[in-house]
């Protein structure tokens, strides 16, 4: 079994000196957030064989910037595939899916398994980077990997029993403990769901499971919720943005939304947007495989020139960005709690 580090409470800083991708308000724009002019950044057909690229996660990285993406095939497979880019903005992606080194002896069991992978989220945490995504094993659940170059991949064994989706890393331990947000779920669409905080000693044994949110009804996330980037640290609490889900006469709606978790309890929370950051409104949002969705994974920060830039998945189809203050979506949470 792979050995974690030594316990801190506090992790360095990622690798990564390449501004982050950026374009300032522009003219007439209301929101808290606004869309980028270059959306969608990464089409569907990007792969010679790839029928959509959405849902991905994106980390600094030496002078530029590599990730994790969901590509479904020409034959409807899901699988995550490794990428790189030097400003965040123009992707090159491996045509292969990431092939998983297993970190210790059981993992193979799983992996003769497999059924799907998809919905990555990746995280610098204390001296690499972890991939969680959704991982097929007897129906959906949370898949658990490292790398330290994007070239080379580990897998850890599963954090959670099926079925169990969007499970997030928080970027350092917490009391000691790693600690991971997700949303158990069903076999099907999940018409449900509320966000639970877990914490583990080793990244392998999973429990001490602490209700987090639930859908609030009538309102954009009526129906599910689910954890979406990193959680991002911030003197006022953990920054959560999540996705929430209504369930309209014409189906799912995916939006975007904001909440303030406890720095040292983070089951517990400070804040919490009553409206949605960016719903659905646009061509490559409402038309797709899955019309109606922001669905976000991923995001970066400069908190020196208070800069936030938001990865998310537009129409289950093709990879979006979005921009805004960080203090802005900050005072956004708490003055529309």
């Amino acid at each position: 079994m792979t050995t974690p580090p030594p316990a801190r409470d506090l992790a360095p800083s990622p690798h990564g000196s390449a501004p982050i991708p950026w374009e300032d308000r522009p003219a007439g724009s209301t929101g808290v957030i606004w869309r980028s002019s270059r959306n969608p950044i990464i089409g569907r057909d990007l792969l010679p064989r790839s029928n959509s690229i959405f849902n991905s996660a994106v980390v600094p990285f030496g002078d530029g910037y590599a990730g994790v993406f969901r590509v479904d095939d020409t034959t409807r497979a899901m699988n995550v595939h490794a990428g790189r880019s030097a400003d965040g903005v123009a992707w090159r992606i491996s045509p292969q899916p990431i092939a998983f080194a297993a970190a210790d002896a059981r993992v193979p069991e799983i992996q003769a398994r497999f059924e799907h992978a998809y919905d990555p989220r990746v995280t610098w945490l204390e001296d690499r980077y972890y991939v969680t995504w959704c991982s097929g094993y007897h129906g959906p659940t949370i898949g658990v990997g490292y790398t330290h170059d994007f070239e080379t991949f580990h897998q850890l064994d599963n954090a959670f029993l099926p079925f169990n989706r969007n499970g997030v890393l928080f970027p350092r331990r917490i009391g000691g403990a790693y600690a991971m947000l997700s949303r158990p779920s069903d076999n099907g669409h999940t018409p449900f769901g509320d966000i639970f905080f877990s914490e583990s000693p080793d990244l392998v044994h999973w429990g001490r499971h602490r209700h987090v949110m639930a859908p609030i009804g009538w309102t954009w996330e009526s129906t599910k919720i689910g954890a979406g980037p990193t959680p991002i640290e911030t003197p006022e609490g953990w920054l959560l943005i999540y996705h929430g889900v209504l369930t309209s006469c014409n189906g799912y709606v995916y939006s975007m939304g904001a909440a303030l978790l406890d720095l040292d309890e983070p089951w517990k929370v400070i804040a919490r947007s009553r409206d949605y950051l960016l719903s659905p409104q646009v061509v490559y949002e409402q038309v797709g495989d899955v019309p109606n969705v922001a669905f976000p994974c991923a995001a970066l920060v400069d908190q020196p020139a208070d800069r936030l830039t938001i990865y998310y998945g537009g129409a289950d189809t093709v990879v979006c960005m979005a921009h805004g203050s960080l203090s802005e979506v900050i005072d956004f949470v708490r003055s529309r709690s």
